[in-house]
């Protein structure tokens, strides 16, 4: 058994102080102190604030690894690194490439991601090849396709959540038979130039979240409100890249105002993250990084290279976002939308623990109960 003591306990929508939070493996509980118990090991937070372990639902790679590089050691690279931004669990993120260049990924996921020894992978993310061309932003046009079941069935296992564009052909039908078969899948309305009219009807037909709103989509308009419009119209969720790079402060704020509860916090974060500036690749695209922006060499957002803990930094400061909310937008929400027992520093939740500083700053990152990371003094 172990015990965090002195710490800002972020939970159950407050922060709390003069308790410990005990652990093993699962959280046994948030108790006053003192403790009055024998055989803890005392993990001592000198102050700092203590929540759930982040989670990425859309992230391609960090740490010079990429998802699409469909290796081993890229799943351990890129696990290994989330561990210094506070990130315990993520949704390992495809691309729009060559059916066989997916395929090899989601096999290697399938192989592989149970063994990474940092953050978890807590599943597959299909962005695109499902997408409108016309919004492909950093994926390649030149594979995208229309849905098609034949090509993912075989993964559904670990496919969590799919990008889409519900006006292409052959999208309804798609949607439809994924909410008969797998309705815990989480469909997102992405890359795609729907209409007001029509992403509402998405939301009717099975769509249930909107992939890093505002970004690779059409643009609210007083009178074409489009995607972003139905989102602000509707319950669905959604989520936002919080780099100050894609969307501007202002717009940070928007979004905060309107969907509050709804609002989810991710990287899209590619190879370059925690990285130094330079020439990478996403999806077989050159990518240029400089000055915190990746772009292709028609300037255009590929990814970003942010981390999970700056994009909290950023919403707490550039946004009326409290503190907790920003947590609960990378834990609770996150979790709520798998359907995972993590995400919450409650009785019999996965120990998958942050420790963090005034600024966000991670000290240490702890997964399954055991500590992974811990800032060097």
């Amino acid at each position: 058994m172990k015990a965090i003591v002195n710490a800002r306990i972020v939970t159950e929508g407050r922060i709390i102080e003069d308790h410990a939070l005990l652990f093993d493996e699962k959280i046994e509980g948030v108790v006053p102190l003192p403790l009055g118990m024998n055989d803890v090991e005392i993990i001592d937070a000198e102050g700092a604030y203590v929540s759930a372990g982040f989670i990425d639902l859309h992230i391609h790679g960090s740490g010079g690894a990429d998802v699409m590089d469909a290796t081993p050691e890229a799943l351990e690279q890129l696990s290994a690194t989330l561990l210094r931004s506070g990130t315990t669990g993520f949704l390992a993120t495809t691309m729009t490439m060559f059916e066989e260049e997916i395929v090899a990924a989601l096999e290697n996921v399938w192989k592989y991601g149970g063994s990474v020894s940092g953050a978890q992978i807590l599943g597959v993310h299909l962005e695109g090849p499902f997408i409108n061309p016309d919004r492909h932003g950093a994926q390649d046009r030149r594979y995208v396709r229309k849905p098609d079941m034949d090509l993912i069935a075989p993964y559904m296992e670990m496919i969590k959540m799919i990008t889409l564009a519900p006006e292409v052909e052959g999208a309804k039908q798609f949607i439809a038979d994924m909410r008969s078969t797998y309705p815990e899948v989480i469909l997102s309305i992405g890359h795609s130039d729907a209409s007001f009219e029509i992403a509402q009807q998405s939301f009717e037909w099975g769509i249930s979240h909107a992939t890093h709103l505002f970004n690779a989509m059409n643009p609210l308009h007083h009178r074409a409100p489009g995607i972003v419009g139905a989102v602000f119209e509707s319950d669905v969720s959604c989520d936002i890249i919080a780099d100050l790079v894609h969307l501007h402060p202002a717009m940070l704020s928007l979004v905060h105002q309107i969907k509050r509860e709804r609002l989810v916090l991710i990287t899209d974060a590619m190879r370059a993250g925690c990285m130094k500036c330079g020439s990478y690749d996403l999806g077989g695209r050159s990518v240029e990084v400089v000055d915190g922006k990746a772009l292709l060499s028609d300037g255009t957002l590929a990814g970003s290279v942010l981390k999970m803990n700056e994009a909290l930094a950023n919403m707490v400061q550039y946004t009326a976002m409290t503190r907790i909310e920003a947590v609960d937008a990378v834990t609770r929400l996150p979790a709520r939308m798998l359907g995972l027992n993590k995400g919450q520093l409650r009785q019999g939740y996965d120990a998958d623990i942050v420790i963090f500083d005034e600024d966000f700053g991670i000290i240490s990152t702890i997964v399954g109960g055991t500590i992974k990371y811990k800032k060097e003094v």
